[in-house]
């Protein structure tokens, strides 16, 4: 049996108390030999600059290249707030993000039947939802150059971010979308504003043709970025897989995260090029609902999204998907049996910690292990 070398980033905030559930989980596999993993853990983001001066060091950046898989915590809070943007706890994870070239981002929008009624929206738009936002992570707006606010003549500030796309970069990640949507509705929608950005002209254009030239298979849809988010909201289930860029990918998939009920039972999955010789793809795995300082250190935190993003770490980097269906699985019923965290809290449920919910979560991988 294969044996997986995970690094574990548990970060800040929350991080460090929704990881450990992850542990438990990792424990529960190599108990019953249904897996194998080693982890290590270290340090990134707010922590690795208070210890290190930097929020990612060289030597934990070698440890990420030389993992399976990197699961990855939350970075950043109020306690960094007024370190130097250059080495503000998010560089950590965007060094990684640049550095291992982890281009697509995979960010499932999946609703739980027993939590259909957490949703902000109507039962009947969400009962059944599963969407995948594959987000373009290492262009656009957030890695373009120049990035600077400036003084003028007159006083005046003025801010400025470049957004900046090849053919290349939109090639491979609508190659992505493609190649996702074949496993699943067969249905694609590219979300750009060619309407008032080159970008997002050059963006329709190349994604059109890679269709023509190697997807006529798969259904595509071309959608005005503001259009995709009102349609979120208007009708959900429309929805397939959508592809778009960093910034729009960013936004649209923290609205369809409250489509499901909460941001704290959202995975992703950022994932490179398919290495040469396995086929595997250096991945790094982490939930969308960031540090929450605010609630840090109180034992309340969902872990699910960081178990799931555990999951899906399986799926994609471990050739895992009976194990990976069973963490699903296992979530699943542990919510139909009304075990809930504040955050998706509903009448007559039984209301839990963090830990509590991990471990119901595991008491349910053990009676569906047999």
């Amino acid at each position: 049996m294969a044996i997986h070398k995970l690094l574990l980033l548990p970060g800040d905030g929350i991080g460090p108390e929704v990881m450990a559930e992850v542990d438990r989980v990792l424990a529960f596999f190599n108990k019953t030999g249904r897996a194998q993993f080693t982890t290590e853990t270290a340090l990134c983001g707010g922590c690795s600059i208070d210890k290190h001066g930097v929020p990612l060091t060289d030597e934990v950046l070698g440890k990420a290249k030389a993992a399976d898989a990197i699961i990855f915590g939350s970075v950043g809070g109020p306690k960094w707030d007024k370190v130097k943007y250059e080495i503000r706890p998010e560089a950590g994870l965007l060094r990684l993000r640049k550095e291992l070239d982890l281009f697509a981002n995979l960010r499932p929008a999946i609703c739980y039947p027993a939590l259909a009624e957490a949703s902000s929206l109507k039962r009947e738009l969400v009962e059944g939802l599963d969407i995948l936002i594959l987000r373009e992570l290492t262009g656009g707006t957030y890695f373009g150059e120049p990035k600077e606010i400036v003084t003028l003549e007159d006083g005046q500030k003025r801010a400025v971010d470049t957004t900046v796309y090849t053919t290349r970069e939109i090639e491979r990640i609508a190659r992505v979308a493609f190649d996702l949507a074949r496993k699943r509705g067969n249905k694609v929608h590219s979300a750009e504003k060619r309407n008032v950005m080159k970008t997002g002209v050059l963006w329709n254009q190349v994604v059109t043709a890679l269709h023509a030239k190697e997807a006529k298979d798969v259904e595509l849809h071309h959608i005005l970025a503001d259009a995709c988010a009102m349609q979120l909201v208007r009708n959900p289930k429309q929805f397939d897989v959508i592809v778009c860029d960093n910034l729009f990918g960013d936004m649209l998939s923290d609205e369809a995260a409250m489509l499901a009920g909460s941001l704290g039972m959202l995975p992703s999955a950022s994932l490179g090029a398919p290495d040469p010789k396995t086929g595997i793809p250096k991945a790094l795995y982490e939930p969308i609902h960031g540090s929450a300082p605010d609630i840090a250190g109180q034992g309340v935190a969902n872990p699910i999204a960081q178990i799931s993003s555990f999951g899906m770490a399986l799926r994609y980097s471990c050739n895992l998907p009976r194990e990976a269906d069973m963490i699903d699985k296992a979530i699943a019923n542990t919510l139909a049996a009304g075990y809930r965290t504040g955050d998706i809290m509903q009448p007559n449920m039984r209301k839990v910690g963090t830990t509590e919910m991990g471990k119901a979560i595991t008491t349910e991988l053990e009676r569906l292990a047999g």
